[in-house]
């Protein structure tokens, strides 16, 4: 079994997104680059994985340890290039691995498929297996020269004949190297260049001077798509999202409008869901079989039950939770809370820090009031209770089975099973009042 160990740099800083955030912090799906990355490495079976973050990023540290515990960090103190970058992880190097990938925190959809046929060209004898892609604009890349199938250059565009400009298989950067020829080649590079930085592409020319194959392998433009700006980024995005509503379809969902309805990079969806247009589910959403949501929800950290109604215009924050056949309807936001099977909350309520009994029914206009100004207090609202139109339920507070809210009350003591809740002012009408004003007026 070979051993494989994964270098992901990540130093790079967010001066081309204009951002005072980490470049590979910024999202796509809702998950940072370089989470795609780990998720990936995770997903892959690879060995150890180190990552090279720039001094001060401990929130890099933060968003890779999350996914991936056990990496290790290294700190490359100024970017001095891509080899410069690898050398700062020397000692994971040393403690040695048959495969050695070098990957970009900032390039999110690099697949386990492509990682393994980096180290597939590395078990068939190829001291380094660089990541090429096809493309149509090849402009500003530079450009992999083959010869009998082995790549036997990398030609930076400004350095490249005319014929050389012509082609378009163009180096992605990912790369694969033996563990046994990395580390001398790493102390052969210099940096004798325009820039005065020390080049991981520059292991080619020194691999194919010491006799050792050089081998090129093929990804998806999509697959090694790295981004550098906010354009980028916003691609990234576009394509993500176009992948998820795929992957949703064929899995027995129906979107109405696909391209107005936003994934997270953990959203499941079951069979028979259908989600209208305009629909935004955040990180943390679970979806069972036919559940219907309906347009211009706003949903996260959320799970919704079979045959749930929700929507349109509601909103499901962290820790709704939405049981079987529960019906909840237009401009109706639920945080923090459990509603059980059958309960119907349809108009114009906010349920917050609270448990909803089956079958219960919310009327519009329904407020918990579960926050005093310091800390936030649970509503427990009993199975098959009636909640009228305009209720406001200040919590700590505890409606049983069955009771009844009168319409415009304002609960503020715990209401027993079965039981009929009036707190409101008694109505009081004076006659010809109105008449004798507008008289006086």
């Amino acid at each position: 079994m070979r051993t494989s160990l994964a270098v992901v740099l990540a130093a790079g800083e967010g001066k081309r997104v204009k951002s005072s955030l980490p470049k590979v912090l910024h999202r796509v799906g809702g998950l940072p680059l370089i989470g795609h990355v780990a998720t990936t490495l995770k997903e892959s079976g690879v060995d150890r994985a180190a990552v090279v973050i720039a001094p001060g990023h401990e929130a890099v540290r933060a968003a890779v340890a999350e996914i991936l515990p056990e990496a290790m960090f290294f700190t490359q103190a100024e970017p001095r290039g891509t080899a410069h970058a690898v050398h700062a992880a020397r000692q994971a190097l040393e403690q040695g691995a048959d495969d050695v990938l070098v990957l970009y925190g900032d390039t999110p959809f690099v697949t386990s498929a492509g990682l393994e046929r980096l180290r597939q060209a590395l078990a068939a004898g190829a001291a380094i297996a660089v990541g090429g892609v096809h493309l149509e604009d090849p402009a500003g890349y530079g450009r992999l020269i083959l010869e009998g199938g082995e790549l036997v250059a990398i030609r930076e565009e400004r350095d490249a004949s005319d014929a050389e400009r012509a082609l378009s298989f163009c180096n992605g950067g990912i790369m694969g190297l033996s563990g046994s020829a990395i580390l001398d080649l790493l102390d052969a590079i210099d940096d004798r260049n325009d820039q005065g930085e020390f080049y991981l592409t520059d292991a080619v020319a020194l691999a194919r001077g010491r006799g050792l194959r050089v081998a090129a392998v093929e990804f998806s433009a999509a697959e090694l798509l790295g981004v550098n700006d906010r354009i980028q980024l916003a691609e990234a995005e576009r394509l993500f999202q176009e992948s998820r509503r795929a992957a949703a379809m064929a899995a027995g969902a129906t979107l109405i409008a696909p391209e107005t309805v936003f994934f997270s990079h953990d959203t499941k969806i079951g069979r028979d869901v259908t989600i209208e247009p305009n629909v935004w589910l955040g990180p943390g959403v679970t979806i069972a079989d036919g559940v219907i949501v309906r347009g211009f929800c706003h949903i996260e950290g959320a799970s919704i039950e079979t045959g749930a109604i929700v929507g349109p215009f509601a909103r499901l924050r962290p820790g709704a939770l939405i049981g079987r056949h529960v019906h909840i309807g237009d401009f109706v936001e639920i945080k923090a809370a459990s509603i059980d099977e059958g309960a119907k909350i349809n108009h114009l309520a906010y349920v917050g820090d609270a448990h909803v009994g089956a079958g219960a029914n919310i009327g519009a206009g329904t407020i918990v009031c579960n926050f005093d100004g310091v800390a936030k207090h649970r509503t427990e609202i009993g199975a098959r209770a009636f909640v009228g139109s305009n209720t406001a339920l200040v919590a700590p507070v505890t409606v049983g089975d069955g009771a009844y809210i009168a319409t415009g009350s304002v609960i503020t003591e715990d209401v027993a099973p079965d039981a009929l809740a009036i707190a409101r002012e008694r109505q009081v009408a004076k006659p010809g009042w109105a008449a004798e004003r507008r008289k006086k007026r």
